[in-house]
């Protein structure tokens, strides 16, 4: 899969994944929200409660699952982009790390949507 393609993907999947929480209820605040090198795909929010989703599409059958591909690795610039969110908008709420998956079928896409997939890790000082 070519680069354009894989980012045409992963904005229709984004697309995808901001109308499915729209109609479950979440206020939408941002979308490829960056700071620096970070970025977070949604940040929402529901009552008392900031939820960053991190969105991961796939155009078909994947070898490897959608949410496989947030690792360690990814966890840490996640919560580290979430802790610049915070304090850039100065927001006191609970926060609450979400997956969605999207796999493209023939006629749209299966969600699968993964609420407190992770919890932000405790460094190490």
């Amino acid at each position: 899969m070519g680069k354009a393609t894989h980012t045409t993907t992963g904005k229709e999947g984004e697309k995808e994944a901001k109308t499915y929480l729209e109609k479950k209820g979440y206020q939408i605040l941002h979308t490829n929200w960056r700071s620096g090198h970070y970025e977070l795909d949604i940040v929402a929010t529901l009552p008392d409660e900031l939820v960053c989703i991190e969105v991961k599409t796939r155009s078909t059958d994947p070898l490897l699952l959608p949410e496989e591909a947030v690792n360690t690795r990814k966890i840490r610039r996640l919560v580290a982009a979430t802790h610049a969110y915070v304090r850039y908008f100065k927001i006191d709420l609970p926060i609450r790390f979400d997956i969605i998956t999207l796999i493209h079928q023939p006629g749209g896409y299966q969600i699968e949507h993964i609420e407190n997939a992770f919890y932000a890790p405790i460094s190490k000082r």
